[in-house]
């Protein structure tokens, strides 16, 4: 007689079962790898604001006007900005300007309507941006990124608001 090779089907099922359990714990982890991509995108955004806020300021300190309480004018690459204490104001005319991707019309980034996200050129006021694909949804001020102007006391303020 020869002698069959092969699995059994207890064995067969055995490894079935091992390979569900592995799917069942392994797929939690990457379910949720939109929100971190999200999260993400708001970081390297913040990231972006805080640089180019930067860089404008040094183009105010050079101009002399980085002191100015009033909204004044820097002219940088991007056209003029308006600044407040040498910071881009939070607004169309100042931080909008001067990050590329958060310009009227943007197919990245959109502005957050609602009280604390409206913008201003006066210092203290706040603009918030979120993810173009985010703007219309009812949590979009839970997944943005609020840029708040310079005060006489410190300088402009970027914070990020987490996806969830």
């Amino acid at each position: 007689m020869i002698k069959q090779k092969g699995f059994t089907l207890i064995e067969l099922v055995v490894v079935i079962v091992i390979l569900g359990i592995l799917a069942v714990t392994a797929a939690p982890k990457f379910m949720n790898l939109q929100v971190d991509a999200r999260n993400a995108s708001l970081q390297g955004l913040k990231g972006a604001i805080q640089g180019a806020s930067g860089i404008v300021y040094g183009k105010a300190a050079i101009n002399g006007v980085e002191a100015a309480s009033a909204a004044t004018n820097v002219k940088t690459d991007n056209g003029d900005i308006s600044t407040i204490y040498g910071y881009p104001t939070a607004d169309a005319n100042g931080i909008a300007k001067a990050v590329k991707g958060l310009e009227s019309g943007s197919t990245e980034w959109a502005p957050v309507s609602g009280a604390d996200g409206t913008g201003g050129d006066e210092e203290g006021d706040s603009i918030s941006y979120t993810l173009l694909n985010q703007a219309n949804n009812a949590t979009a001020s839970k997944c943005s990124v609020t840029y708040k102007a310079a005060t006489s006391s410190s300088g402009p303020t970027v914070t990020v608001n987490d996806c969830e």
